[in-house]
């Protein structure tokens, strides 16, 4: 059974977009890098040629990875003022007992996680130990060695 890759609407929309790109201008420009690099003659010591042909295997490996996780996405739907449980597409605040501090997270899939931007991965420690929560519940956050204690203080 292959993996499911949880992503909001917009990250499905960004996906298909830089396969689009991939497909229709990067794998152009690696064929016209290698048209090229053949013109400098002996192809065994030919380092531009090298050079052409991994840049083609790296956009054929992310047009595979890309398309992968598109024809395996499930689509989160927005939760907006519907949950009252943390789970995968809410934006949920946290009190972090440890930092003593507070946090605000979007929880999204892999495919998305960004923590500069607020957006954790529904598989991070953090957000496995908060699934399922309701407001004013505290979970145990497990990263290996280490642990922290977290409260759920507000669902979006």
């Amino acid at each position: 059974m292959e993996k499911k890759y949880f992503v909001t609407q917009e990250g499905y929309d960004n996906l298909k977009k830089k396969l689009e790109h991939l497909i229709n201008v990067d794998r152009q420009d690696a064929s016209e890098r290698i048209r090229i690099a053949r013109g400098f003659g002996d192809l065994s010591e030919n380092a531009e040629y090298d050079a052409a042909k991994d840049y083609q295997a790296q956009v054929e490996a992310e047009i595979l990875t890309i398309q992968a996780q598109l024809d395996n996405a499930e689509i989160i739907e927005n939760t907006e003022g519907k949950q009252d449980t943390v789970i995968a597409g809410c934006k949920v605040k946290i009190y972090d007992y440890s930092e003593d501090e507070e946090s605000e997270y979007t929880i999204v899939g892999t495919t998305e996680a960004s923590i500069l931007e607020g957006k954790i991965s529904n598989e991070s420690p953090l957000a496995v130990a908060i699934m399922g929560k309701k407001v004013g519940a505290e979970a145990i956050v497990e990263l290996g060695d280490n642990s922290y204690k977290v409260k759920v203080l507000k669902i979006n």
